[in-house]
């Protein structure tokens, strides 16, 4: 099958809900044997005027969203997967007015498709980055309004309290960027405790990695399990090979989406979009360090869409999960 390479492409190649089915089927069962979700059997018929599978061993009824984070929902495939490639290939992430306007739903359900599609996306990779040889920058950074657009009452009484110092009143999101490799993040809140980051590190970076920092004091005692490089911004930002210049293009690059694209972001659903941009910036090129066009990412994303499920009363905080 050939996928198509243009957004203008992929919107001709997915109006036909049949292609949509085969091009999610052949991601979910690449053996070509649909696996009926209710009882496991793979011997069934397929019922070709309601574009779904019977199964003939408990003879219930499945479609390709089963499964999936497009189970349940009324709208066709060719306006989630058009939906989909334009998340995973626009540098500065796509609002759901934007989809809104785009494929002729809702905003409110463009909305609740952009939240599911970025929780199918999400990737928590097993196992951690470094090693022998290896050098892994990690930095912090603040999320939240400036000072300057806040109502003069709540900017008083943060100053007043000293909320406005230090990235008080904003929520810090930590990064572990493997040089030439992949980023990981973590959503910390509105504290920024020093044995939470340490934990996260430990669990992240293997042991006697070379790791590079600035001069924040929570980086210290680091030199205990790791070889520790510190690099003083206040004095310069680049000493020889030590620096943090790859995860603050990082910073950068989601500063840029969540200030000129989603403009407000609910610091519940903050880690969302960290992880949205991680996924765009870690899939920039394959393992060979070939880059990757918008079709090999597009694929990468279709194939992480099944065994996740996400409902609105959870993305909408009333069930599951909660803030930091």
């Amino acid at each position: 099958m050939k996928h198509p390479k243009t957004l203008q492409a992929a919107i001709k190649y997915y109006s036909d809900e049949q292609v949509c089915i085969d091009a999610v089927a052949a991601m979910r069962w690449p053996d070509g044997k649909p696996t009926c979700p209710a009882c496991g059997k793979q011997e069934h018929w397929y019922l070709k005027a309601q574009r779904r599978w019977k199964c003939k061993e408990c003879w219930k009824q499945f479609s390709v969203k089963v499964g999936t984070v497009f189970e349940e929902s009324p709208l066709g495939l060719d306006k989630w997967l058009v939906t989909l490639w334009m998340l995973v290939n626009c540098k500065n992430g796509v609002s759901s007015y934007e989809v809104h306007r785009a494929i002729g739903v809702t905003q409110k359900s463009a909305w609740f498709m952009l939240h599911r599609l970025r929780y199918a996306i999400q990737s928590k990779d097993g196992g951690k980055i470094g090693g022998p040889n290896s050098q892994v920058e990690i930095d912090e950074t603040y999320i939240g309004g400036k000072a300057r657009n806040m109502h003069r009452a709540k900017r008083e009484r943060l100053s007043r309290d000293g909320g406005l110092q230090g990235g008080h009143g904003k929520a810090a999101v930590m990064g572990l960027l493997e040089r030439d490799g992949k980023v990981r993040t973590e959503v910390l809140g509105y504290k920024r405790e020093k044995k939470t980051m340490h934990k996260i590190i430990s669990e992240n970076v293997f042991p006697g990695t070379l790791v590079m920092t600035d001069e924040f004091v929570n980086y210290d005692g680091l030199s205990n399990d790791y070889t520790h490089n510190v690099v003083n911004h206040l004095e310069r930002y680049v000493q020889g090979n030590v620096h943090t210049n790859g995860i603050e293009n990082f910073w950068s690059l989601l500063k840029r989406s969540l200030g000129g694209t989603y403009v407000s972001v609910e610091p519940f659903h903050l880690f969302r979009y960290v992880d949205e941009q991680a996924f765009r910036f870690n899939h920039r090129k394959d393992a060979a360090g070939n880059l990757l066009n918008d079709s090999d990412r597009f694929q990468l994303a279709l194939s992480q869409v099944a065994g996740k499920r996400l409902t609105f009363a959870e993305v909408t905080g009333k069930v599951g999960e909660t803030a930091f």
